[in-house]
């Protein structure tokens, strides 16, 4: 990809680009998640050159690219992150797999986005990049900042309230029954 591999690019590209602006519209909105990707990926071919490694850690790359120019984006809008719009106007969902599939059979989409949005700010990023981008722990830790076991820990906790969440009857909207919920 390194040597102008334009179609290792194009498939690369095609592969991250809706996960990304699923992730990104967690964290700016899904009317500047476009623009947020589109700067991302003006960077990223700025950069390219400077990258190394392979399929997975190019992933890393430009999701951690991806942050940092929505973490901007915030800065100079003066705001913080968004709760994002309903699942349904996402494009290509992923599938997914284990607690994460559970919930989301219980769960309408959008309350499953409403229900990540409302956990601590490190377990919903953590459930995004390991469910949504399908980083592992360890360039979700990159990204973060943050030690493997750290956003292992961070996505469980993150998983295991979502879980007892949907586990509630349907329409209650009640906080953490527990204080053990909450972590």
């Amino acid at each position: 990809m390194l040597r102008g591999d334009d179609e290792a690019f194009r498939i690369m590209y095609r592969s991250i680009q809706p996960r990304l602006v699923r992730y990104l519209s967690a964290l700016v909105g899904q009317n500047d998640a476009e623009d947020v990707s589109s700067d991302t990926w003006a960077h990223v071919c700025r950069d390219l050159a400077k990258f190394s490694g392979d399929a997975d850690g190019f992933r890393g790359w430009v999701t951690t690219i991806g942050r940092h120019r929505a973490l901007d984006h915030l800065r100079t809008k003066g705001r913080r992150p968004v709760t994002a719009g309903p699942i349904e106007d996402f494009p290509d969902r992923p599938t997914l797999e284990d607690v994460e599939s559970a919930v989301a059979e219980i769960l309408s989409t959008a309350d499953a986005i409403e229900l990540i949005g409302s956990l601590p700010p490190e377990q919903a990023e953590a459930v995004l990049l390991r469910a949504v981008m399908g980083l592992d722990a360890k360039a979700a830790g990159k990204i973060l900042g943050r030690s493997p076991g750290a956003v292992r820990t961070a996505a469980y906790r993150g998983l295991r309230t979502l879980a007892k969440r949907a586990a509630r009857p349907p329409g209650d909207k009640s906080g953490p029954s527990t204080a053990e919920e909450l972590r």
